[in-house]
């Protein structure tokens, strides 16, 4: 069978470089009529322009599924093994198995079944790109709905990365239950 006409699952994460909460995974099957003129890396556009790529992916996916993977876990198993966990987890969840699994980055998560690591493939493949978008929609939604529970750390400013304001916060209130403890703080003491 060429690889073109298997059944595909993109998959990527987003989350690797906070010093809170989860790092997210999803792993999309996009029928082959989607329309590909509105995907990207989900880094590169804006997000307005994500929310409404997403809804559309949301909408029209043969199958999608989103993995998580806490920060607890994050410092038990390292953000490396977490991101390959997170895209296992959502492989797992799709409701259609996938033949072909293709996995932005150079390692290959321990999935069942053929699975292909590729390099700046959320720039390059199609249901990677889809992939991005959903995983990188769903930690930020995640992180502001988190916000009203926590809202001391402003978590729907700057979604956990390591900016200078999420640093002084630390630095005032200590660590949320969802920080990761084993993550430098930048920014001086």
């Amino acid at each position: 069978m060429s690889e073109e006409s298997k059944i595909t699952a993109g998959i990527d994460e987003a989350g690797r470089g906070p010093l809170a909460g989860p790092v997210t995974a999803a792993a999309v099957i996009l029928p082959s009529d989607f329309n590909t003129e509105i995907l990207n890396d989900s880094k590169k556009l804006p997000e307005k322009k994500r929310l409404a790529a997403a809804a559309v992916i949301l909408e029209q996916a043969v199958s999608f599924s989103v993995g998580w993977v806490w920060a607890s876990e994050i410092d038990a198993i390292n953000i490396h093994n977490a991101s390959l966990l997170a895209m296992k987890r959502a492989a797992e969840g799709l409701s259609i198995k996938a033949e072909l699994y293709l996995a932005d980055g150079k390692f290959e998560p321990n999935i069942d079944g053929e699975v292909r690591a590729v390099i700046r493939g959320d720039a390059s493949e199609h249901c990677i790109m889809a992939a991005s978008i959903l995983a990188k929609t769903a930690r930020d939604l995640w992180m502001i709905r988190y916000s009203w529970i926590e809202p001391l750390w402003e978590f729907e400013r700057h979604k956990g990365y390591p900016t200078k304001k999420h640093a002084e916060l630390i630095r005032r209130y200590g660590y949320s239950p969802i920080h990761r403890r084993t993550f430098n703080v930048p920014y001086g003491p």
